[in-house]
This record gives structure tokens, C-alpha cells and sequence, in this order.
């Protein structure tokens, strides 16, 4: 169940009605108000694709690639009122390959974040699930990306372009201009 609102009543009306023992929100985009949160008997979890604290926000894998990362992964936490800022219950952490993509690398962590996900909700119905508070001082934000991130600086160094290529692919792609044409650079 994916509600386009969450706050008019309708989504809070249909999961009262469901009666939920958990809540899983992947990749969803939208806070969740406070009584949907409290509703169901375990909570709600979500499945980030960073090493909370770090890249809370929309575009955490892209962020992670653009700025050179060398390792990622995935958190578990429990959805709270403030976007990504909830306890995290675990983290699985995987290695950034120098060639791959955001897209590759989201690919990768769908499979990682449902394995840990599994071995989660396990925790949880066990009475496992014990969530950590983020370090405040460790976050940073993985805001939406957008097209004027896509012409290519080459004043940047080699390996900043590259990991713009990257991180930048599939969506929305490095551009670049030649003699007024543009291009779209999907490899360097």
C-alpha cells in the first residue's frame, strides 16, 4: 500500500483497519505523522541505503558516489518524526567499486537492505531489535538530485568527473557541450 497522503485521514483509517503488527517503509519519500507511526503493535521500520548518520535524504546512494565514497550500505532504523533520524536497529556495510554506478550500486543494495531487513524483523519478533541513537554530530544530507547537476566542470579534477559520471547515472546523466550540442556521458 503506497497512500499519495498521508495526513488526510485515509491511510490511518485503512491501516486501523488492517490492524498491522509492523510497518516497513522503503524508499517511500514522505514522513509518516506521528499516529500512523504509533500504530502498529512493533513500530515501523525503515530501510535506508546509507550508514546512518550519514546521507539522510532523498539520493543517499548517488551522494555516496559523488563524493568518492569507498564503502556504503544499508540501515535499519525505527521511523521517527524527523526524516532518516530514528534509532538504527542494524547496518550492513558494502564496498563502493571506483568503476560503478549509482545505478549498479542501487541495484546491489536493494539485495543487501532485503537481507537485512529479514535478519531485522527477525530481531524485532524476537525482542531483539534494539535501536541506537544516531550521532547528531555525524549527519549529513543526501539531498534530491536535479539536472543542474549535470554539465560537467572540467576544472574538476579526473577523478571528481568521474565520480560525477557516476553518480549521476542513470538519472539524470553528465552532460557536456561540444560546439553547442549537447551530450549526454554515460562512461568515462
Amino acid at each position: 500500500y503506497q497512500p499519495a497522503k498521508l495526513r488526510d485521514g485515509e491511510a490511518l483509517a485503512i491501516l486501523k483497519e488492517l490492524q498491522p503488527d509492523i510497518l516497513v517503509v522503503v524508499a517511500y519519500g514522505k514522513l509518516l505523522p506521528n499516529d500512523i507511526l504509533e500504530l502498529p503493535k512493533y513500530g515501523a521500520i525503515n530501510v535506508h541505503g546509507s550508514l546512518l548518520p550519514k546521507y539522510r535524504g532523498s539520493a543517499p546512494i548517488q551522494r555516496a558516489v559523488l563524493n568518492g565514497e569507498k564503502v556504503t550500505g544499508v540501515s535499519t532504523m525505527y521511523l521517527a518524526e524527523e526524516m532518516d533520524a530514528g534509532d538504527v536497529i542494524d547496518v550492513a556495510k558494502t564496498p563502493i567499486d571506483p568503476n560503478e554506478t549509482a545505478g549498479m550500486l542501487l541495484d546491489r543494495l536493494a539485495v543487501l537492505g532485503a537481507e537485512l531487513l529479514s535478519s531485522t524483523l527477525s530481531k524485532v519478533e524476537k525482542g531483539e531489535a534494539k535501536g541506537i541513537p544516531q550521532d547528531e554530530s555525524q549527519v549529513c544530507y543526501a539531498p534530491m538530485l536535479d539536472k543542474s547537476m549535470c554539465p560537467i566542470d572540467f576544472t574538476k579534477t579526473a577523478q571528481q568527473v568521474h565520480n560525477q559520471v557516476r553518480g549521476l547515472h542513470p538519472w539524470p546523466v553528465a552532460t557536456t557541450e561540444i560546439q553547442g550540442k549537447r551530450f549526454k556521458i554515460h562512461a568515462t
